[in-house]
């Protein structure tokens, strides 16, 4: 870590404006038939009753993200019931060079109806990946709670949109990796088709799954580090990758470990033609964290300290990535001040605040959040309507 990422971690840094939501406006998207929402980029905050449409307004912002959204539904499953149409939104985004218009929503004139349009400043967008060169998302939501105790692709996911903050171009090579993993599937499912096109194939997921496996490995070291030296109430977490093929770049340089990674690729054909998935690379590992403190894997943790910890890492990215490109993340937080103690719940605002990003807080107790009065804006969420 540099001497700038120690100090961004260890002392409130000194961030510029980050990008933030200025306008959004949505048609048929969950319980909003159709809603325009402006605000500041200072923190805000949504209370209301559970059902009220609050965590539908977050998830409209977290398509700002490539992906299917902090809920990864189906884009379909999205839809207003009774609508008269397939959803769409737009938002305004105010960056530091100014403002540009994102607009996304679900195209049902495609052959699955499940492809998402994207325009930015009405240009439509080659891949969703434009979309983290715009801004960088972070969220914590209810569901996360059980990230430590599930499967591990949802830490995957968790992680590698950490690291797509630090990088850009991981996004981008997740979707090539993930796309010919599913193009070589399909040709083993039929019999295998040409011998040097499922060469091709997996000499590509070699090499953008080495590459992603690097950016993972660099992004927890950074982490790590960061977590390390975090002072506060928030636990300190020990970050790191699990995984055969994340210890290879320790042990080989990278053109070995690619060769490495085709020759595996080619011996298990039969495997994963007979069982329809692929059964090894980097789409099976692991992120795996200890709750320094009292020395226990987080999936054995209660889960106040499991949201602490992830609280924890997540601040830790945002101080490191406020260091490395001079601003903080977007951040959703849903439902997250009930499940943290007093000193904790002040802890994380102030850090919101010495960040200077545009934090999404949501719940049901307006009380919560007294610690933002006058430094938030509060709005009130009840049946798809905001006030």
């Amino acid at each position: 870590m540099m001497a700038n990422e120690v100090a961004a971690v260890a002392a409130p840094a000194d961030v510029a404006a980050a990008p933030a939501v200025a306008r959004i406006m949505l048609t048929d998207f969950r319980s909003y038939a159709a809603a325009r929402f402006e605000v500041s980029p200072l923190p805000v905050v949504l209370t209301g009753p559970n059902g009220a449409g609050k965590t539908n307004l977050l998830e409209a912002i977290s398509f700002l993200a490539p992906g299917r959204g902090l809920r990864r539904a189906k884009l379909s499953e999205i839809d207003r019931r009774g609508g008269t149409g397939p959803w769409a939104l737009s938002i305004l985004l105010a960056t530091p060079s100014g403002t540009m218009q994102i607009g996304t929503g679900r195209d049902a004139a495609s052959d699955s109806g499940e492809r998402r349009l994207l325009r930015i400043d009405g240009t439509p967008a080659k891949s969703q990946v434009a979309l983290a060169d715009l801004t960088s998302l972070v969220w914590l939501t209810p569901q996360m709670d059980r990230l430590f105790t599930e499967g591990a692709s949802a830490r995957r996911r968790f992680l590698d949109r950490l690291v797509s903050g630090f990088d850009p171009e991981h996004s981008t090579r997740l979707a090539a990796y993930e796309r010919a993993m599913r193009e070589r599937l399909k040709l083993l499912r039929e019999g295998g088709g040409d011998p040097s096109w499922l060469k091709a194939l997996e000499a590509e997921m070699a090499a953008h799954g080495i590459a992603m496996i690097d950016a993972r490995g660099r992004a927890v070291t950074r982490l790590d580090r960061a977590c390390a030296i975090t002072r506060g109430p928030f636990p300190q977490a020990r970050l790191a990758m699990a995984g055969e093929v994340d210890h290879w770049l320790e042990q080989m340089p990278a053109l070995a470990a690619e060769d490495e990674l085709r020759r595996r690729l080619q011996a298990q054909r039969r495997a994963d033609a007979d069982s329809g998935v692929t059964t090894f690379g980097p789409h099976r590992s692991d992120f795996a964290v200890t709750h320094v403190g009292n020395g226990m894997e987080a999936a054995l943790c209660s889960t106040g300290e499991q949201k602490a910890l992830l609280l924890a890492i997540l601040l830790a990215h945002a101080r490191l990535l406020a260091a490395q490109i001079g601003y903080a993340p977007i951040m959703l937080l849903d439902e997250v001040a009930a499940h943290l103690d007093g000193e904790r719940r002040a802890a994380l605002f102030d850090e919101i605040l010495d960040l200077k990003t545009q934090a999404w807080l949501t719940g049901t107790d307006a009380a919560l959040f007294a610690g933002l009065r006058g430094a938030a804006q509060f709005f009130a969420v009840a049946a798809a309507r905001i006030s």
